[in-house]
């Protein structure tokens, strides 16, 4: 169905090809799931299929592409239209229409399918989507996995024999992902559509996959089984790395089968002491007040209440994680703690910066890897990274965005440079930032707001776009600032980032905060949120892969 014959990809300007000499053969109906390190060209080997690379994208495209016999060379993406549905990391972004049903009938309006076609396929569409019910709705009042299977649907009206997905769960809550990755399935049991799926939060889909194709990095390739694939990937699960921890044959890839494995590891570590999953902090912060206090806040959007009521108390040395189901209030919230978005109601008072109250806070704030001298400016007091941070880079390189960082954070040249390459290192500064993917961006503005060494930072939805190790080095960032007595709130669907960096956990529904407390307590409460490991151990009370490795550790090191 997909044939990839010698085919290399290079950017003008590129130092080395993104793909190179890539042969690969995916058959029809297959799940085929596309996984490597962030940037290292899972989107051009996407667009490659639809012909977006090289006829929009611009570069060489050496080598063949063929997609049901139909070379890409001479086909442009219009002319595959037929044969090909792609659906972006961003479902909405591609939205031309108001409802629902008109979504769905657009593309076969493009393709000249004849009326009565057209209202049989819709009505398909929504029994087969489950969108029966929102067909009048507007687009821009659903939830963020209903606007995924819409834009799904307005890709199968057209009958595409390929699915070409990027990053289709990325900005979904658990319960939303577990919907749309349903449906995926569901068209390539039932309808045998062939599906080229990219996606990062590997823990969601990688049970679903026939096949995985793992670009490693030099421009090169591989593809196999999951189970052989992941035996070597350099980025895997958590159900995986736990696998290869314990050395279980054939690795699991569902929490079911790693249950199965794990009873003997679940003997071994009963009874021995749970390592924490966060680093001890020393006490820090301001006489041991919060750093931020909100009291009664309402955020109205029109008739829509999306925050009620809100309290929150956020202390210094803390990281939090703000979790719930899209459209529960968790970036409204944000945005009202912020103060550039709007509250209707309530308060929130931030306590005075560090600089204004010398003591072991403000020594500690000005060491380590966010020290410096603190900027005055609004990043100074309490920083936010919004869902969609490309709104925040206007500069044409990344060089341009790095330096203006540091000049109005009045830190030191380089140091936001220094706090980019732990998060996603290698990113040429002579590059456009729009040119980055979507994960790389995200690092950028990461890095440009953490410069300033803020008292609080807001992240809403950082992971997005970040593989594995990006996540580890984000950990190890948000701890730092923890630690020199920041506090740090992140919005997040990401139940494993959540696990391993949050001290706390508070989640969102219907606008008003349901419950808080410690990590630990919280998510594992829910199955929706539970993290891998905790379901896989249970009932030991571990969150991460990494507190299972020092506990073995440990218990080698008593012998």
């Amino acid at each position: 169905m997909i044939r990839f014959d010698q085919v290399s990809v290079r950017y003008a300007d590129a130092a080395a090809p993104v793909l190179r000499d890539v042969d690969l053969h995916i058959e029809e109906g297959e799940l085929c799931l596309v996984v490597g390190r962030t940037g290292v060209g899972k989107s051009t080997l996407l667009g490659a299929v639809n012909g977006l690379v090289p006829h929009f994208t611009g570069g060489t495209l050496a080598g063949r592409v063929t997609v049901d016999g139909r070379d890409t060379a001479h086909h442009p993406p219009r002319e595959l239209a037929d044969v090909v549905g792609v659906v972006g990391q961003d479902p909405a972004a591609g939205f031309v229409t108001d409802t629902v049903e008109e979504e769905l009938a657009y593309t076969m309006e493009q393709l000249a399918i004849p009326a009565d076609v057209m209202r049989k396929r819709v009505e398909e569409t929504l029994d087969l989507l489950g969108l029966a019910d929102l067909r009048h709705r507007p687009l821009a009042g659903l939830s963020g996995g209903q606007q995924q299977r819409v834009a799904i649907g307005s890709v199968l009206t057209a009958h595409p024999r390929v699915l070409v997905l990027d990053e289709p769960t990325s900005a979904l809550d658990p319960t939303a992902a577990e919907e749309v990755l349903a449906t995926v399935t569901r068209l390539v049991h039932d309808l045998g559509v062939t599906v080229l799926l990219a996606e990062h939060r590997l823990e969601r889909v990688v049970q679903y996959a026939d096949r995985i194709v793992h670009l490693t990095g030099d421009g090169g390739v591989t593809s196999g089984d999951p189970a052989t694939v992941f035996r070597t990937a350099d980025v895997a699960p958590p159900v995986v790395d736990l696998g290869r921890l314990a050395g279980w044959d054939p690795l699991p890839l569902s929490v079911r089968d790693a249950r199965r494995a794990a009873r003997p590891l679940r003997e071994r570590l009963a009874g021995q002491p749970v390592p924490p999953a966060r680093p001890e902090r020393p006490p820090t912060g301001s006489g041991g007040g919060p750093l931020l206090s909100a009291r009664g806040v309402v955020v109205r959007h029109g008739q829509t209440v999306a925050v009620r009521e809100a309290n929150l108390d956020l202390y210094a040395g803390e990281v939090t994680a703000l979790m719930g189901r899209n459209g529960s209030g968790k970036s409204s919230l944000l945005w009202a703690l912020h103060g550039a978005g709007p509250r209707q109601a309530g308060t929130v008072r931030v306590a005075p910066r560090t600089e204004d109250a010398p003591g072991a806070a403000q020594q500690a704030a000005r060491r380590g890897l966010f020290g410096g001298r603190r900027n005055r400016g609004p990043r100074g007091a309490v920083a936010l990274v919004p869902q969609t941070p490309a709104d925040l880079l206007h500069l044409e390189t990344v060089a341009a965005e790095l330096a203006q960082a540091d000049r109005e954070s009045g830190t030191a040249a380089g140091h936001a440079r220094g706090i980019l390459d732990r998060l996603a290192p290698g990113i040429e500064g002579a590059t456009h930032p729009r040119d980055l993917s979507e994960g790389r961006r995200l690092a950028l503005v990461l890095a440009v707001q953490l410069a300033a060494a803020p008292s609080v930072v807001l992240l809403d939805e950082p992971t997005r776009g970040l593989d594995y190790p990006a996540k580890q080095a984000l950990t190890g960032i948000v701890n730092a600032l923890a630690a020199q007595g920041r506090t740090v709130v992140i919005s997040t669907h990401d139940v494993e980032f959540a696990a391993a960096a949050a001290d706390r956990v508070a989640v969102m529904a219907e606008g008003e905060i349901v419950a808080d407390g410690p990590t630990a307590q919280i998510i594992v409460s829910s199955p929706a949120f539970a993290p891998q490991p905790a379901k896989i151990l249970a009932p030991l009370a571990f969150l991460t892969v990494d507190q299972v490795k020092r506990a073995l550790a440990q218990l080698a090191g008593a012998r």
